[in-house]
């Protein structure tokens, strides 16, 4: 049977608030249940800059985060391989930058997975693993009503929402501007997001997923 992507209800309905609390992209990560590492049972934001078709992640708070999962008894495989994202418009297909963050980042990862949740509904998973070669495919999505899960929380969603997502614009921003924002990050001013074409900085490709564990993920 090929892998799907599974998401509890609570996951998903989650998932589909925060995609519909503002007008741009949102990212984070799905985290696993630990004995089944593509049911997804919650979805994490992180602190980052949007636009309508950019998400930046503030590089401190990914280290924050990796610690945070770690301290609640966490492996990497169950928070750090489910990259998920929305579009606020109707198609779910990965833009070129997507592609590139996906290739970059989990690309010497022994498996992961980039979802994207479009405003209109569509949906797109890519499942990729590495064993002697590489190997990729999209996957099926679905919401799995077997699993325990728990009620709603929409009241905590928007607050961490309003915690997490800084808006930048509603409309996809110049190039210069682009280069602006991270001569600013680079001359130490307030704003500290990454490039805006790559919510991933260094940090997280270099310590937290190469660095802060020993390579031997959980096999699926």
């Amino acid at each position: 049977m090929p892998p799907e992507l599974r998401f509890s209800p609570y996951a998903w309905a989650k998932w589909e608030f925060l995609r519909d609390r503002g007008p741009t992209e949102i990212g984070g990560f799905g985290i696993s249940a630990p004995d089944d590492l593509l049911l997804v049972e919650d979805f994490v934001l992180l602190p980052q800059l949007t636009t309508a078709v950019t998400v930046a992640f503030d590089d401190a708070a990914v280290a924050e985060f990796f610690d945070r999962q770690v301290d609640l008894g966490r492996r990497p495989e169950q928070f750090a391989r489910i990259w998920l994202h929305t579009h606020p418009g109707n198609s779910a297909d990965p833009s070129s930058p997507d592609e590139e963050t996906f290739d970059r980042v989990f690309g010497n990862c022994s498996w992961a997975v980039m979802g994207i949740l479009a405003r209109g509904g569509e949906t797109y998973a890519r499942f990729r693993c590495q064993s002697a070669i590489a190997l990729a495919a999209e996957i099926a999505v679905r919401v799995d009503f077997e699993a325990a899960f728990p009620g709603s929380d929409q009241a905590a969603w928007a607050d961490e929402y309003d915690a997490c997502v800084t808006v930048q614009d509603t409309l996809p921003m110049p190039r210069h501007s682009r280069r602006r924002l991270r001569h600013l990050a680079a001359a130490g001013h307030e704003l500290e997001f990454d490039t805006l074409d790559d919510p991933f900085g260094d940090l997280f490709a270099e310590s937290c997923l190469e660095g802060r564990h020993d390579g031997d993920d959980e096999p699926l």
